[in-house]
Order: C-alpha cells, then structure tokens, then sequence
C-alpha cells in the first residue's frame, strides 16, 4: 500500500507523493540548501558613506546589445540576477493573496476559496480567479492538484484549469489567451478562447476535479471524483502556467490539495504506468547502430560531414570533405572518403533544400512554398501538418509586417527626433529666422505626407491579414488538429501591439528554425523513400 499523501523535508519544502524520490525533487532540494547556507554567509550590509552601493541595487540598468546577425538581442542586465533556486523553485502550495481577483476571498489555510463579489446581476462573461504562489514545474515531467467543490454556486459557473502569469483575473480559466480550463456548468473545455468544446459531464457541489499535465507529451487531461476524463489540451510547449481556478455566481466555494493529502485519482499509478512505458521503449532500442567501426577522430569528423549533407550546405561540405582528406595525405591517417552525398553539379538536390529553407529564415514563406512544390511536387501532399505550419508562419509573418509598419511611423520618430522635452531645448538658440520656420513647416508637411503613406500601407497589409486568415480558417476548417494553432495565432489579433501579447514569442524570428526543419526533414524522407 503506497502513501499517496505529500511530505514535507527538513527545509520546509512541500512534495507530494507521485514526485517524491524524483530527479526533479532531488535538484530542488539542492537549490534550496544552497539558497539556505548562501544567506548564512552572508554578513548584513551597512552604508558605508556616500556614494556606497547596495548588493541589491535594482537601479542600474545597462543597454541592450545591438540585435545580431541571427536577428536576435540579449540583454545585458535590466534587473537583479535571479536567485540560487529561480529555475528549481517551490512547487505550488497555496493560492496567492497578490494574485487573485478582488472578488475573490481566500480562506486562512490558503486553500480554500469563495466568491464574495459581483452581487446576482452578473453577465454571461464576468468572472473572478486566482493563481497559486508558485507555477507548475516543467522540469518535473507530471503535475497534478485537485479541487473539491464545496459549493457550485448559482449556476455552477465554476472553471478549474491553469493559466500564465498575466492573464486578467477577471475571467474563468480558457476565456483568455494563456489560459486553458473545463467548466462545471456546460462540461466544456476552453482554450485561450470564449468558445468551448464538448469535453465531459458537468460538476457540481461534492465533486472532486483533478487537473493535470504531462509536459512530457505537452498534453493535459482532468479527473472527476477519481476517473481519468481523457485528454483535454494538447501541444502545450514552452508555456509557464499556474493553477487556477475561476468563479462567477454568489456563494460558490472550493478547497484545493495539491498533495497534502491523498488525491482521489491514483496519479501515483499514472507515473509508474509513464516510467514503465520509457523504460519499456528504452529497452526495446536497438544499441547496435551506436557502436562505429572507425577511431574516435574520424566518427567525428563523418558527424560533421552528415550535417552539413543533411542541412543542405554544399560548399561547405566539399570544403571540409577536401580538406579532411587533404590532412589524412599528409598524416596518413588513411581516411580516403567520409560517408556524405558531396553533391555534384548534376545532383541539385542539397542546392534545392539550402533555397527553401533560405527563403523560410528570411520570412518569404511564399517563395519556401513555390520552390517546395517545384522541387518536390509530393513533399506537401504527403505532409499536410508540414503544409499547414507553413501556412500559418506565413499568417505570423504578415502580422510581424504589420508591427513593424507601427514601429516605423513617422509620428513615432518625429515625436522622439524633435524632442519636447525640456532636456532637448537649446535655450541660446530660441530665436528662429524666417528659413528655419520656412524648413520646419517644409519638414512637418514632409512628415505628415509619409505619415498618411505609412497608414495606408498598414491599412492595406491589415486587410490582406485578415483576408489570408479567412481563407487560411476555411481551408483546414474539416480538421480538428488545426483549432489550437489557430487559437494561437488569431490571438495576435486580440491586441494594439501583438509584439506585447501573451503570443508574441511566435514573432520571434527564432521560430523560422523549426519550421525549416521540419520541411527539411519532410523532403529528405520523401526522396529517400523514392530512392528505395
């Protein structure tokens, strides 16, 4: 009989029982006990006079890099270093004070909730919700909590799922982009969206309701009083969510364990069920194809060599297969050829794939496909995922034009270029002859011009965007797959700046790599499948 209840360690750190004895545990722990013993050594700080600067200054804040190359910027320091235990935090253990709705009231354990505001009139999409103190933890590979409703309310509007970091509290989880719940009322499930899908049954008052997800599979599923209810969300990637839950009527009420004590659904069972199937596929792999026949030097020198074949990049691949067997003529080492297809001038193929995947790093999404089905006519046909991710970069591409327009408009420049502020004033020149004033209305009507140019092409782009998305929507409107990514990328829409939208890592010109090579990889399995 296992104790499927949580324990706490000798630091105070809260674990409960499917994570216990985990690598992921193992690390908090370490990180704690070092954040621990740090603040032991330690000495208080003191003023030390003028001029002394405290250790956790948060003033200072450096300039950013120019963007590189790669079309990237870090920054350099904008904020305090994250302490010891930032990445292996605490896991969630109450609902947080500092992240609730005002018409929520949470109870003294930090556990229970109830509905206070709003009063009976309430519309359909008023809601209130609150997060935890701390977010599910990715690195643990499963996270699991369940919420006893004690009360459902009017109406049962009760929503229980997870959501990011800045999602408003005014709604109930799955409303809100980030934002992903089941509802008691209807049993459906919304994701980053005010429209629902048929999930489960309902729940009401004395029901237990588990919320779970695998970041392993990025697949979340939720439980109703001990039974697995299926998978509800699916291609969860890189999100930071919190546990959330979510309340729209008078005197609905709920209390939450997150391991305190045992859950009603044996997730204890569900992580010996994952572990076994990984050891299981571990064991059924094939190790034989690991071992290389060749010395350690040469099996490195063919990894290379594989890569830059698989990548497309030709000159450089007949560059590194000239120059390692011109060192094997000189040393001897007797490395005559390495394993890669060096293309000729007949075989085009590499030239062909280096092209498309160009097209895509530079966002011409239109070329990618034009070329894609010039060269390899069956590549898209046969890879219809492949196809539409394609098509929807495209979709983000055009938004990221639209951001940029912004960016660059006049007003923008001219507000930040002929400076209002007093610092900008140059009081010894105040004066201004008859041809300054002349050149200055010359330069606002100049400004103005391009202004009115700028907003016409951003209308028109605007149009186009939301023209390509229509038709985008209709073409994969018979496939379920699509409805996620679509809720993602429409999403951008819902904001002024979508540069500053809970989306906008989809903007990030560092999302063009996965779409390059997953084409790549669809056009290297179709032609070798036509080889053999």
């Amino acid at each position: 009989m296992f104790d499927m209840r949580g324990v706490l360690d000798g630091n105070g750190l809260f674990i409960p029982s499917y994570l216990r004895n985990s690598r992921y545990i193992e690390r908090v722990q370490a990180a704690r006990e070092a954040k621990i013993a740090a603040q032991r050594e330690v000495p208080p700080t003191h003023n030390s006079g003028n001029g002394a600067l405290s250790s956790r200054s948060s003033s200072v804040s450096l300039p950013k890099l120019a963007p590189s190359h790669r079309g990237m910027s870090y920054e350099v320091i904008e904020h305090q270093p994250p302490e010891v235990h930032d990445r292996w935090s605490s896991l969630p253990s109450k609902w947080a004070e500092t992240d609730k709705s005002q018409a929520m009231a949470i109870g003294d354990d930090g556990l229970e909730v109830h509905f206070i505001g709003g009063g009976s009139k309430l519309h359909d999409h008023e809601a209130a919700a609150v997060r935890t103190d701390h977010p599910m933890p990715v690195q643990g590979g499963i996270y699991y909590y369940e919420v006893t409703i004690l009360s459902k309310g009017k109406d049962g509007m009760i929503g229980i799922g997870f959501s990011g970091p800045k999602v408003s509290l005014e709604k109930l989880p799955g409303w809100e982009p980030d934002s992903w719940g089941w509802h008691g009322d209807d049993g459906n499930t919304f994701c980053c969206q005010m429209t629902g899908k048929k999930y489960g049954p309902i729940f009401t008052t004395g029901d237990v309701i588990g919320c779970g997800i695998n970041f392993m599979t990025g697949c979340a599923f939720f439980t109703k009083n001990g039974v697995h209810q299926g998978t509800a969300f699916r291609d969860l990637k890189d999100i930071n969510v919190y546990p959330s839950v979510g309340m729209g009527r008078p005197n609905a009420q709920v209390t939450v364990n997150f391991g305190q004590k045992p859950f009603v659904y044996d997730i204890d069972d569900l992580i010996r069920r994952e572990r076994t199937a990984i050891n299981e596929e571990i064991n059924a792999t094939s190790s034989s194809s690991l071992h290389s026949q060749v010395d350690e030097s040469t099996f490195l020198k063919e990894l290379v060599a594989q890569f830059f074949d698989h990548e497309g990049f030709i000159e450089t691949a007949k560059a590194f297969q000239d120059e390692v067997q011109a060192e094997s003529r000189a040393l001897q080492t007797g490395i005559e050829a390495l394993s890669i297809n060096v293309p000729t001038e007949e075989d085009l193929d590499a030239s062909n794939r280096q092209k498309i995947r160009a097209a895509i790093m530079d966002g011409d999404i239109d070329k990618a496909l034009k070329r894609t089905n010039a060269y390899y006519p069956k590549v898209l046909r046969d890879h219809s995922h492949v196809y539409f991710r394609l098509r929807c970069q495209k979709f983000v591409e055009m938004i990221r034009q639209t951001a940029e327009i912004l960016e660059a408009s006049p007003t923008k420049s001219a507000k930040s270029s002929n400076g209002h502020g007093s610092a900008d004033i140059d009081t010894d020149h105040l004066e201004m002859d008859v041809d300054d004033q002349k050149n200055e209305t010359e330069d606002w009507d100049q400004m103005e011009m391009e202004e009115a140019d700028t907003s016409v092409k951003y209308g028109e782009l605007l149009e186009d965007t939301v023209r390509y998305g229509q038709v985008l929507k209709q073409e994969f409107k018979d496939d379920p797959n699509t409805d996620d990514a679509f809720n993602e990328i429409f999403a951008l829409f819902l904001y002024e700046d979508p540069r500053k939208s809970p989306q906008a890592h989809l903007l990030d010109r560092a999302g063009r790599l996965p779409v390059a090579e997953e084409l790549n990889s669809a056009i290297l399995g179709t032609s070798f499948d036509q080889r053999s």
